[in-house]
């Protein structure tokens, strides 16, 4: 998203989990198209509610999962945030082999941009 449409919004990347450490096959296939996340930490709703960041002044939670799906509609109920669901394919699941890993999960990260620019334009026209 601050790749494609700049930092003129705010952003958080927020899971279900607090993994922390975010996977290597996410880093490569996104560093393919120029998005760094290799220093970037992933983070739950809790987390976040821990470390004071008010979830209500969120105007829009996009769900990747079943699993994120139903606890940002759980929240949404308290905080009036409106939440879109983009099913959005789970990469760890494709295939063995370094090859049919990265395949995977270019598959999950192009249906991301694809959604991306389905909700907000082409980013060439947002820059």
């Amino acid at each position: 998203m601050k790749k494609f449409y700049g930092t003129g919004t705010y952003v958080q990347s927020v899971g279900v989990e607090n993994d922390m450490e975010i996977d290597g096959f996410s880093i490569a296939v996104c560093e393919e198209i120029g998005v760094e996340l290799a220093r970037h930490r992933s983070r739950s709703f809790d987390t976040m509610r821990e470390g004071g960041e008010d979830i209500s002044s969120f105007d829009l939670i996009v769900a990747l999962s079943p699993a994120s799906k139903a606890m940002a509609e759980d929240l949404a109920r308290f905080y009036h945030i409106e939440v879109e669901y983009w099913p959005i394919m789970d990469p760890t699941t494709g295939g063995e082999g370094r090859e049919a890993r990265l395949a995977s999960y270019r598959q999950s990260r192009d249906q991301i941009v694809r959604e991306l620019v389905k909700r907000w334009g082409d980013p060439k026209e947002a820059a």
